[in-house]
């Protein structure tokens, strides 16, 4: 399939994407807008990197004694990078929600005829996935522990605030209960300090270190040594390491003079780290309003939802006093600080060579 960008999303590989694709249109509801409470369906790019994210390795085995985990997987966590407004919390929720309480959790290889039920894991609506002979299955991990990060409690809203409408509005209400301060995961143990979706951030961080299956690291473009959250985001990821944990960073294009954790982890040369960001051709100008238009139309490709006259009327403006931070934002691209002391082009010259996992032209 193609976006309006031209770009190609051609999954031809083994993953528990499309069981993931399914079972998120069955359970997660749209949380907000005109379309609130319809089947939560994702656009290419959202499904692209879900694909990857549950990649399969091909030489994967199921052993039910001692399940491979994140080792079943290519990724041992993702990197998302893009533009304000273009579905990142509402994807990153839903994501969330399917590792809490869907089959998220390698379980071998189909066999002609084989189907995932809801009703032998916990679920009342019915609903059934019939396999692909050879396709990756899935199960539900038992105790599943989640963290969702961000710098503040307004920013984690991002992912935790759908998140709750998505339970409210829908089967996950079967599945998850939303409490105070946290989200209960219904599933084989009562314990309320068990199987929960807890919210960490800069100040409230108490649960930091506990070992954890699952973490999302919204806007990690923001985490820094001087905040603190570079070590919150390194802690996180050895507690899901040492359950077999998985993460997933989201993240705004970031200030590269910033040394953040989303540059880090862009920088990173691990080959086990998924990383989605579309970058609009280095030949069009930001401050000029016609190659604006083009880039906005090429970042946001995949996202119809976003109005691009909107987004104009907003960068425009905000190109008056912070135009690095509007490029940032809506154009999604590294520009140092008010980008005075960097001309165009530089750090995309020095990433032309990065590792990105994009689709092709």
């Amino acid at each position: 399939m193609a976006d309006d960008a031209g770009l190609e999303f051609v999954v031809d590989f083994p993953t528990l994407g499309d069981l993931a694709d399914a079972w998120i249109e069955q359970h997660c509801r749209v949380p907000n807008g005109f379309d609130r409470g319809a089947s939560f369906r994702q656009s290419d790019w959202q499904f692209w990197c879900t694909a990857n994210h549950y990649r399969v390795r091909e030489d994967a085995v199921w052993r039910p004694e001692r399940p491979l985990l994140n080792q079943a997987f290519v990724y041992r966590r993702s990197q998302v990078v893009a533009p304000q407004k273009t579905g990142k919390g509402p994807w990153s929720a839903a994501v969330t929600a399917f590792e809490a309480a869907g089959p998220c959790v390698f379980n071998g290889w189909a066999s002609a005829g084989e189907f995932y039920s809801c009703a032998d894991n916990g679920c009342p609506c019915g609903w059934e996935y019939e396999y692909l002979e050879g396709e990756a299955k899935g199960i539900r991990h038992p105790s599943p522990l989640i963290q969702l990060t961000a710098t503040s409690e307004d920013q984690v809203a991002n992912v935790y605030g759908p998140l709750k409408a998505m339970i409210k509005l829908g089967p996950l209400a079967e599945l998850m209960r939303v409490r105070e301060g946290f989200i209960r995961i219904l599933g084989e143990s009562s314990d309320e300090d068990m199987d929960r979706i807890d919210v960490v951030t800069s100040s409230a961080a108490s649960r930091l270190g506990n070992p954890i299956t699952f973490a999302v690291q919204d806007e990690s473009g923001l985490y820094t040594v001087q905040n603190k959250m570079v070590n919150t985001a390194e802690t996180q990821r050895r507690g899901a390491a040492g359950m077999g944990g998985r993460t997933i960073e989201t993240t705004n294009a970031w200030d590269p003079s910033m040394n953040s954790v989303a540059q880090r982890t862009f920088e990173s040369q691990a080959k086990d780290v998924f990383k989605f960001f579309r970058q609009p051709p280095a030949d069009l100008s930001y401050r000029n309003k016609r190659d604006r238009a083009k880039i906005h139309k090429y970042v946001y490709a995949g996202s119809p939802w976003v109005d691009l006259a909107s987004i104009e009327a907003e960068a425009s403006e905000l190109m008056e006093n912070d135009p690095a931070q509007a490029e940032r934002f809506f154009g999604n691209r590294l520009v140092s600080g008010s980008g005075a002391w960097l001309r165009d082009g530089v750090w995309d010259a020095a990433y032309a060579d990065a590792e990105t996992v994009v689709p092709s032209k």
